[in-house]
């Protein structure tokens, strides 16, 4: 009967949502529901990043289409407000928890940020509210982590007093709103009445299917289609070093491997960053400490030498014109994980600039995205050994090669994206090495 009145509610549009993490799904997700026609309240811990959202700005930079616009018309509106303050949350028939769930560096889920909302959020829980979880979390955390907090700090009954569901997101930073209306949702509830009522609710942003599962479920589907991904792109940088080694161009061979029927091999590059790839295998692994692992530690470890390759790269074309590594300068292009963003969270571009650190070379970094390295670009690269494109930025896509030559004390590029072309690069003057090709 809750469930049912919920439901009514959710329909009429007469609902209060609550999003407790303002970040890069909390936001987007808290916006699209305002847009939608709901009341919604926002809740972070961070009071800046509040304050500037009801200031109708977004926190978020980097190319993130509609999504200040957006954020803008439904803070102006009335339709949504940020707080620090979970007794808001009171007035919540819904409530959206969007926080980071990290590893540790025993690859360990840190759960600090969600046990924390549990806490807060239990105390204020209204009765009949559903409670889902879109952060990307270990198979079993829903009832083996959230459920019990609920129930303890709500003094609440789950499936009674309020109910509980995982729907992980699916949304990556510059396709934040294309992704939330276009991408399918698994709606994974505690109950099969649950899982249907999530259904009635994120039918109000999702233009694409959604389907009903138990909460297992929906955690599984999520951490593994990351793992997979994470898998197929360290398959695909092992094919490069092979072709690096045997003087073969990588993307060469890939573009005529897919051009078989069911082949998709995916793109190799300078290294996997950004907030899931890097952590989801691991929180997927995390469900089942008794399953030995091989293929998911291999494609880690793959995955996070690509920056340290890059760094060979670099030293192998300082040989070659004869200057040793420790005195040289080197400007790393790109310090964001994903092209036109300005999201750092596990860059390779930190990896590489630690490991040049460690052996003795001064480093400069530009991004044009990222606050602290929005300098000019000539004037970064100016005097340094070697330039090292490591993000695909839209930015340097009319990059003049030959003025970065002339601005370069040693004529040295490094493509870790194969961004370039190799012809146009050599006719500049500049010594050009390309992840998964070999030397030429």
């Amino acid at each position: 009967m809750a469930l049912r009145r919920l439901q009514d509610r959710i329909e009429q549009k007469q609902a209060v949502i609550g999003v407790i993490g303002l970040g890069y799904v909390g936001l987007p997700v808290a916006a699209m529901f305002a847009q939608a026609g709901f009341a919604v309240i926002g809740v972070d811990i961070k009071a800046e990043r509040v304050a500037l959202i009801n200031a109708g700005r977004s926190p978020i930079e980097g190319d993130e289409p509609g999504l200040a616009k957006l954020l803008a018309e439904v803070v102006g509106n009335g339709r949504f407000q940020a707080t620090t303050d979970y007794n808001t949350l009171s007035q919540a028939d819904v409530v959206l928890i969007d926080v980071e769930t990290p590893v540790d560096e025993h690859n360990q889920p840190r759960y600090e940020a969600l046990r924390a909302v549990c806490r807060s959020l239990g105390p204020v829980l209204a009765d009949g509210a559903l409670v889902v979880v879109e952060s990307t979390i270990a198979p079993g955390t829903i009832d083996g982590v959230v459920r019990p907090l609920l129930e303890q700090s709500s003094g609440k009954q789950a499936n009674e007093a309020f109910f509980l569901g995982a729907c992980p997101e699916r949304v990556m930073p510059g396709k934040l709103l294309h992704n939330l209306r276009t991408m399918s949702r698994v709606c994974g509830g505690s109950t099969v009445a649950t899982a249907v009522t999530m259904t009635h609710l994120y039918r109000h942003i999702v233009a694409a299917e959604l389907d009903t599962a138990d909460p297992i479920t929906a955690e599984l589907v999520k951490t593994t289609e990351n793992a997979y991904r994470d898998v197929q792109i360290a398959f695909a940088n092992e094919v490069a070093l092979i072709c690096e080694s045997v003087g073969a161009d990588v993307w060469r061979v890939r573009e005529l491997v897919n051009k078989s029927p069911y082949r998709q091999m995916h793109l190799p590059g300078a290294g996997v960053g950004g907030h899931c790839i890097p952590k989801d295998p691991w929180l997927l692994a995390y469900g089942a400490p008794d399953v030995p692992l091989h293929l998911i530690p291999a494609a880690r470890r793959i995955n996070d030498e690509m920056p340290l390759h890059v760094a060979g790269l670099i030293f192998d074309a300082l040989d070659a014109q004869a200057l040793s590594a420790s005195p040289a300068r080197v400007a790393i292009l790109g310090f964001a994980y994903l092209a036109n963003s300005d999201d750092t969270r596990n860059s390779p571009s930190q990896i590489l600039l630690e490991r040049l650190h460690e052996l003795g070379v001064d480093v400069v970094v530009h991004d044009p995205w990222v606050a602290g390295y929005q300098s000019d670009l000539m004037q970064t690269v100016q005097g340094c050994d070697a330039a090292v494109l490591m993000v695909a930025h839209e930015a340097y896509r009319d990059l003049d090669l030959a003025a970065l030559r002339n601005a370069l004390r040693t004529p040295v590029l490094i493509d870790g994206r194969h961004f370039f072309d190799a012809a146009q690069a050599r006719k500049a003057g500049l010594v050009y090495r390309c992840v998964g090709q070999g030397a030429g």
